[in-house]
């Protein structure tokens, strides 16, 4: 199947249905046209500039800057600095409540049979302070992890699958410092889904060392938090995991209503919200276009809609290129546009009735985690 009659069959996979974008047409935002230049945001620094990418460092993309469907420039965040596993020696072992525990090699993964997948994801903690550059998207291809849980035959009393990763870091616990891998986890239910995927390949090239060489785990829907890289155990257990980055850290605090009484509940970050962002105001001529994206955890889309100095909701064009998991751009042509100051803002439906939400309305948190509010933009537009 070529790429191209994949991503038609993902995109109705995805729902995206007629009155989202036209029929038989494209619409790729993510390139500049020639002639085509930007507004100034008003609300971004004159001078913002995230820089490149450093090793071991978080790397935040310009969304402004976004040039391709397939993220030429993806976000980074690393926990315990970025490790250069030794692919010729590396094992990935399959442990614990299993019929059969299982290792192997890289090229004994990559003999097994593959699948690939567009899937977009964001930081768990990606928000307006970096005006949402904690984002990338891209092409995987890996094995099932399904198949390969089933392969290993996971027994009854198996709850939980573990995953760990060769970045290992100390932590001070309790007056003691121990070395402790990262790790996140996901219930025998949520691990069993069917797209999820030991990635060795990101969009037709093996894995970037700061993306996880040789195998990273991909759940598509679900923050990158989730999406553990430098993978090199699997285990399975009876009992809830509760390591630094389930348990302590990425950890979303909220007031929220339980039943009739109001309380602060606590939850691990886990699958993406509904969100949409307006990443860039474009003139070409006397014509305006503005652009941006969505991600969500992959529910089919109803509509994305922009308002402009608060006016009335007006529908968007999807890229036809979105499928299920990967992030969905959009467009919408401003017709009329006039010199001077503007607020603009996008919303994201999807086909079961939720909308992004006003900041002001979602539940009130003491964490910067799953910030997926309406992100008004504040831009000019020249004479």
């Amino acid at each position: 199947m070529t790429i191209e009659s994949e991503s038609r069959r993902n995109m109705l996979k995805a729902g995206l249905g007629a009155g989202v974008m036209a029929a038989g047409a494209s619409f790729p935002w993510m390139a500049l046209a020639q002639g085509e230049e930007l507004m100034p945001f008003l609300d971004v620094p004159e001078g913002y500039d995230p820089g490149p990418r450093r090793p071991g460092m978080t790397h935040i993309i310009d969304t402004r800057q976004i040039n391709n469907f397939y993220s030429d420039d993806f976000y980074v965040v690393q926990h315990y600095g970025q490790p250069e596993l030794d692919v010729d020696n590396y094992r990935l072992t399959v442990t614990g409540l299993v019929d059969r525990p299982l290792s192997f090699t890289l090229d004994e993964l990559m003999a097994l049979p593959d699948q690939t997948l567009d899937a977009g994801f964001e930081c768990g903690g990606n928000g307006n302070r970096m005006y949402h550059g904690l984002v990338g998207n891209a092409r995987w291809r890996g094995i099932n992890l399904k198949a390969l849980l089933e392969r290993a035959g996971v027994q009854e009393d198996g709850r939980e699958v573990v995953f760990f990763g060769g970045d290992i870091g100390q932590e001070e616990i309790r007056g003691r410092t121990v070395d402790k891998a990262f790790a996140r986890s996901l219930s025998l239910e949520d691990a069993m889904r069917e797209d999820n995927m030991i990635a060795f390949e990101m969009n037709g090239q093996p894995l970037p060392v700061h993306h996880g060489r040789p195998v990273r785990l991909l759940v598509p829907g679900f923050y990158g938090v989730a999406n553990v890289k430098w993978l090199t155990q699997i285990h399975v257990q009876d009992t809830r995991y509760m390591g630094r980055f389930m348990g302590r850290d990425y950890v979303t605090l909220k007031k929220d209503m339980v039943g009739d009484q109001e309380r602060w509940v606590e939850n691990s970050v886990a699958r993406m919200n509904l969100k949409s962002v307006i990443a860039r105001v474009t003139r070409r001529g006397n014509s305006h276009r503005i652009s941006g994206f969505a991600l969500n955890d992959g529910t089919p889309l109803r509509s994305i809609d922009i308002s402009i100095d608060g006016g009335a909701w007006q529908q968007a064009v999807i890229d036809p290129q979105a499928s299920t998991y990967s992030w969905k751009p959009f467009h919408f042509d401003w017709q009329g546009a006039t010199p001077g100051e503007h607020t603009i803002v996008s919303r994201v439906t999807d086909i079961e009735g939720s909308t992004q939400a006003v900041t002001e309305d979602l539940p009130e948190r003491v964490s910067y985690w799953e910030e997926f509010g309406q992100f008004p933009r504040r831009v000019m537009i020249g004479a």
